[in-house]
């Protein structure tokens, strides 16, 4: 058998250890041709490696071969330098063993590091280390205790490397250090109350639990303890991955002499690390912990910051832990900030479908009347009355039913193909040729209901017209799915925090099934007032008589606002501004303004005139507008100049000036250049179909304390609204399905991606946001 060889290779000690020893099997005995494989060499399978991790810290880590491990309690550290004694080693976590003959024993697999303080008296530049390791592999044998000297060079010592108490941070003195050691001087205490130095009052080590998550372990010397609120935690040389947000563990309350009422850890404490990982190769990274501490006689310790070298293996992409969809920031002022949309993912990753699809349908009736579901409400509305007699309650709930559920389920589909595969279905429908067709379908139903089609018209004009609008009625409830459908895709294509939230979720799990859920229940939240609406439409509907006509006819004129406002995602201001102005004018006169009130006329009628008469002006002075420059339709007067003095001057809204940005590269070079002159960047994600984008505009950009706070900022737009391969390809990069999204970019370059904001924010919040990202 081969092992024959590999025995008469080693020394006859370990041949006769290997045969002899009660160690030789100390799990089970080797099965038949269990040796047909060579064991390693003691130095190949646990290849030890050390490292200086500071004056008064050393580390031993040792690779561990696959069906190898090593003894925890077999581990012994000396020093062979005069001068330098070693502290207690600090243990990562092993795996318990069931030993054929030591019993339960704690047991190394794959990697293990070892933290080694050392205490020095003297100035000596090097340290002279023995260390011991015994170790077995899986079939049956078991190596000798294996001696291995290592020389180490250390840095110049420090006063923290030889004084039993921390020193106090920059250099100060810590003032009841020093009290305590006037008493001693004076002969006022004894030394047998000092304080532990703080490495041996609170052990730290820190290992990996998984591709995706960290544990940070503290072993706290009976006598002090640690404060909740004083952790945090940072990672260095970790392109590509973050830390997600950490849920602490309970402590006990206590009323602390220095902070007041505080939460605290005795004896030990165990944190989970969550990662995000966009990166998901294996990768060398260093965890920072800081943390601060106190003993229960009265002295508390400056805080400490260690670092800790860490071998993250390879991830895949459907692993995402537990409330950790996005990485959290820690602020100058301590505070823990994490986006919306990122809060909303990490809820998602806890599991809990109940709460999941409760949550997220809540979610979506806030999100029912916004400026991209509202117009849905005449859509289904004018589908219902369009039936005219032959509508009841039961058949108008139905009508909306069917309406709501084609809707939700576009919704469902187009946003798991997002999540997956990062293309934004709604995004490929907001081009000028389906924006006008659909247009043109409304425009056909609002005449349909004008009864135009009752006029004689050129046959073949007629029965095209009258097959598109019965088709589109819902004379069928196929006809009203299909509107469904299209509304989805086209009417409503905005990017809110909670639509962004379950796309991460299920970009970065793969998990389609309990994403899809949570956008099915969202799209029902925002169709249940659809349904209310719908139904009552049905139930109050008139049966017959002038009362059908002006309902009809009102219902034809939101079709027409419907059309409109789809055009304007396409078509320039002035040109949107005139179409609003014609059907405001237009819909007055048909409502009487001009005409004189009969004798002996309802005061429903003059309501109606006063009405007219009111579209009328408002239609005239957006045709003034026009004329004048004005580019706002609910400040069609804006452009006018208003007197200031003999001149007059225009005054105008202030605006925020934008360089805009195509793609990557230019991207990546504004941002450059902005570096270079000290300054931080803000990108606004921006299309022309984006509603949400131009109410950010009006409101949020336009707002004095918005803009001072922007102040030192250099403003970048990235302009996607042709959707094109370069457009697709900046989304791709930063993981996002569309417009708008705001994002902050350090003076480094590297995005502040907790404060990325996806949907409108009103002037105070976003304000808060910008000021948050700056610190």
């Amino acid at each position: 058998m081969k092992i024959t060889k590999y025995l008469s290779q080693t020394p006859h000690l370990f041949a006769l250890f290997i045969f002899f020893s009660p160690l030789a099997f100390a799990d089970t005995p080797p099965a038949a041709g269990q040796f047909d494989e060579e064991p390693l060499s003691p130095d190949q399978a646990f290849v030890l490696s050390t490292k200086v991790l500071g004056a008064d810290m050393i580390r031993a880590e040792w690779d561990i071969v696959d069906g190898y491990y090593l003894y925890k309690e077999k581990f012994k550290f000396v020093s062979n330098t005069p001068g330098i004694t070693l502290g207690e080693a600090v243990y990562p976590k092993g795996k318990i063993k069931e030993d054929e003959f030591f019993g339960k024993v704690e047991t190394y697999r794959k990697h293990v590091s070892v933290d080694i303080p050392i205490v020095r008296t003297n100035d000596a530049a090097a340290l002279d280390l023995l260390t011991v390791s015994q170790g077995c592999a899986d079939i049956g044998i078991c190596y000798p205790p294996q001696k291995v000297p290592v020389k180490l060079d250390l840095p110049a010592m420090t006063t923290s490397a030889v004084s039993e108490t921390p020193p106090a941070e920059s250099g100060s003195i810590n003032p009841i250090t020093a009290l305590k050691n006037l008493g001693q001087s004076l002969g006022l205490t004894s030394g047998d109350d000092e304080f532990l130095r703080a490495d041996e009052a609170f052990v730290f080590t820190a290992e990996i639990e998984n591709p995706n998550t960290l544990r940070a372990h503290w072993d706290i010397t009976k006598g002090y303890y640690l404060y909740r609120d004083k952790f945090k935690f940072e990672l260095k040389d970790a392109d590509g991955i973050a830390i997600g947000t950490i849920n602490m563990p309970a402590g006990q309350e206590k009323v602390d002499e220095s902070f007041g009422k505080m939460v605290v850890y005795h004896d030990a404490v165990d944190i989970l690390i969550p990662l995000v990982r966009d990166n998901l190769e294996p990768t060398n990274i260093t965890l920072v912990a800081k943390y601060q501490g106190c003993a229960e006689k009265g002295f508390c310790y400056p805080p400490q910051s260690k670092d800790m070298p860490l071998s993250l293996p390879k991830a895949t992409q459907a692993s995402l832990p537990v409330n950790a969809a996005a990485p959290a920031s820690t602020t100058n002022n301590g505070d823990t900030f994490i986006s919306e949309q990122d809060q909303i993912a990490g809820s998602l990753a806890s599991g809990n479908t109940l709460l999941t699809i409760i949550t997220f349908f809540g979610f979506g009736l806030l999100l029912a009347f916004t400026p991209c579901v509202f117009p849905m409400i005449p859509i289904l509305s004018s589908i219902i009355i369009g039936q005219g007699d032959k509508i009841t309650t039961r058949r108008a709930f139905t009508m909306s039913l069917v309406y709501v559920l084609a809707m939700a389920l576009t919704y469902t589909v187009a946003g798991v193909i997002a999540g997956l595969f990062g293309q934004n279905l709604q995004a490929a429908f907001q081009n000028p040729w389906v924006l006008s067709t659909f247009s043109l379908v409304f425009v056909a139903l609002a005449f349909s209901m004008f009864g135009f089609y009752d006029i004689q018209m050129p046959n073949f004009v007629q029965s095209k017209l009258t097959e598109l609008s019965n088709k589109q009625q819902g004379g069928t409830l196929i006809g009203v799915a299909i509107m469904g459908l299209l509304s989805a895709l086209i009417v409503g294509p905005c990017v809110a925090a909670p639509l962004a939230g379950a796309l991460i979720y299920i970009g970065q799990t793969g998990d389609a099934v309990l994403g899809g859920v949570a956008l099915f229940a969202l799209s029902l939240g925002m169709g249940a007032p659809l349904i209310a609406i719908g139904t009552s439409a049905g139930k109050l509907l008139p049966r017959a008589g002038t009362w059908m006509d002006a309902v009809k006819g009102v219902f034809g004129v939101l079709m027409l606002a419907v059309a409109i406002w789809m055009l304007e995602r396409i078509v320039p201001v002035a040109v949107s501004m005139g179409m609003w102005a014609v059907l405001l004018i237009v819909s007055g006169i048909y409502m009487g303004a001009i005409e004189p009130i009969a004798e002996g006329k309802s005061g429903w009628s003059k309501l109606w005139k006063g009405l007219g008469l009111v579209s009328l002006v408002y239609g005239i002075l957006l045709l003034i507008g026009v004329a004048s420059g004005g580019k706002d339709v609910l400040e069609p007067l804006s452009g006018l100049s208003v007197g200031s003095g003999a001149g007059g001057t225009a005054v105008a809204h202030k605006e925020l000036q934008f360089k805009r940005v195509k793609g990557l590269d230019q991207l990546d070079a504004a941002i450059k250049s902005a570096n270079a002159q000290g300054k931080m960047v803000m990108l606004d994600l921006y299309a022309d179909w984006c509603v949400s984008c131009k109410e950010m505009e009006k409101y949020t950009f336009s707002d004095p304390k918005v803009q001072a706070a922007l102040e030192n900022m250099v403003l970048l737009q990235a302009d996607v609204t042709d959707n094109d391969d370069v457009d697709q390809a900046l989304l791709k990069k930063f993981g996002l399905i569309g417009p708008p999204s705001i994002m902050f970019f350090d003076l480094q370059g590297q995005e502040r991606r907790p404060y990325r904001q996806v949907g409108f924010l009103e002037p105070e919040s976003f304000t808060t946001i910008v000021e948050k990202a700056k610190q």
